[in-house]
């Protein structure tokens, strides 16, 4: 008989509330992390020199431009195209930050182009849409649709989560401690109602996500996910938000795709280096699949580790590569686009791990690598604003801080990857015998990193240090 303890995600507790008026507490970057983003920003330079009246080539981009990518290298077409996108959290280039700090985060969003932002109905940095029947406070969700306006980025919004009356709450109180309790039956049409309104007032947003992780849908008792009641909620806003907005495109069920250590009662058949698949979220997605009213997209999320590990295999990219078989069973059972509505890639032991390290950029491309060569169609990366509460990769440093709103790591891959991505005609490749992997673009600009803290030798070269990113522009 399977233990009875409700499934967690592979990650620390993440924050709720809406965003406060003060910023967080300084934190400080290790100087490793600094080095390596100013040593990038150099490899980053296109290659040049005096007869192309360009900068001469950084020692690690020489090095990389040494590489034979050919010999040694094995290499998979893209199958199509797949969008990225961030999640708006907690802090956000949000107005309590500070000004400057606030612009370089604004910066950084922009240049990305016309990307998916992900909002939330309420809670993750918005406050709560209708505190009581009837009653609706849209300003804080309008703050974040007007930063993706503002940023030239595409809306998409997550209907989560319910106000409190629609828990058992009373109206007009708001109590955040509470704000992952799931949304009672009897007010599966008022909430319906809700996410109706919000896709009205908002025509930007294209794309809807249906709850979120399954929050407060559990059945304790018998050790699974309440799936029946998710679907049962899941239909009625698809018919609602279709109803008021049939363009918009609705997903689900946004069940965590959690994996367990072979030996565990909830294992399933599936395995891999990385564990074995959770048994729970396969039946909540078979359920779905058989049960909702329509969908246009599946929805789910991960981690690299198993349940309660936080450390990744070395290389990165054999624990990345659960996102490839998860991406194989759904397809095996459905032709629904798949979307990625969060992911977490986890580091070594050995590793630093936190927004700002090489480490957690370079496992971040690692689990991108696996999702373009199995067929995802978009991933949302949790958080493009950097936190102390979650040690995964973001896009700048925390903008409550005056200094904020730099760039990362992941940052220039990030934005290299965006539009290459979304065309659809990237090659991914991995070296035989050693550690390196690379995307590789039409035009052959190459985006180049090391899945692991062991330097690659390079004859005639310096070697490829540990957790390298290298971009490069074709030589054409």
């Amino acid at each position: 008989m399977r233990a009875s303890r409700r499934p967690s995600p592979t990650r620390p507790p993440r924050r709720l509330l809406p965003s406060p008026a003060t910023g967080s507490a300084s934190r400080r970057v290790s100087a490793l992390a600094v080095l390596l983003v100013g040593v990038l920003a150099l490899a980053s330079c296109t290659s040049g020199g005096p007869e192309t009246g360009g900068p001469p080539p950084t020692a690690l981009e020489a090095s990389a431009r040494a590489l034979d990518l050919n010999e040694g290298w094995t290499w998979e077409k893209q199958p199509g195209p797949m969008e990225l996108g961030v999640t708006h959290t907690q802090n956000s280039l949000d107005d309590t930050e500070p000004a400057a700090a606030r612009q370089r985060g604004a910066d950084i969003l922009s240049s990305l182009g016309p990307e998916y932002q992900n909002h939330h109905l309420m809670g993750f940095g918005t406050l709560n849409p209708e505190p009581a029947p009837g009653q609706f406070e849209w300003g804080s969700l309008d703050r974040r649709m007007e930063l993706t306006q503002e940023t030239g980025g595409k809306a998409m919004l997550t209907l989560c989560c319910g106000p409190d009356w629609m828990k058992g709450g009373p109206p007009g109180v708001t109590a955040w401690d509470k704000l992952e309790r799931q949304v009672l039956p009897e007010h599966f049409d008022d909430y319906a109602n809700l996410a109706k309104e919000a896709v009205a007032r908002y025509p930007q947003v294209d794309r809807v996500l249906v709850w979120n992780e399954l929050k407060g849908f559990y059945h304790e008792e018998q050790n699974r996910w309440d799936y029946e009641g998710y679907t049962e909620l899941y239909n009625k806003v698809y018919e609602a938000v279709k109803s008021v907005r049939p363009d918009v495109q609705v997903g689900g069920p946004y069940v965590v795709m959690s994996s367990v250590p072979p030996d565990s009662p909830d294992a399933s058949p599936i395995r891999g280096p990385w564990g074995a698949l959770d048994q729970r979220p396969l039946d909540v997605i078979e359920y779905w699949l058989a049960n909702n009213v329509g969908a246009d997209f599946i929805v789910v999320d991960g981690a690299t580790t198993n349940r309660g590990q936080q450390d990744a295999i070395s290389p990165v990219d054999v624990g990345a590569d659960k996102f490839a078989v998860i991406d194989r069973w759904i397809q095996e059972r459905t032709q629904l686009p798949i979307w990625w509505g969060e992911f977490y890639a986890n580091v070594p032991a050995d590793a630093q791990a936190g927004y700002g390290t090489p480490a957690s950029a370079v496992s971040t491309l690692a689990v991108l690598q696996a999702m373009a060569r199995s067929g995802t169609q978009g991933a949302l990366l949790w958080g493009p604003e950097g936190s102390d509460d979650l040690e995964y990769s973001s896009l700048w440093s925390p903008a409550t801080e005056e200094d904020g709103g730099q760039p990362t790591p992941l940052t220039d891959a990030w934005r290299w990857l965006v539009p290459k991505l979304r065309e659809g005609d990237v090659e991914l490749g991995r070296a035989q015998g050693s550690t390196l992997g690379a995307f590789r673009a039409a035009d052959g600009a190459v985006l180049l990193m090391n899945f692991s803290a062991d330097p690659v030798p390079v004859p005639g070269q310096e070697a490829i240090p540990g957790w390298a990113i290298v971009p490069m522009e074709s030589n054409a």
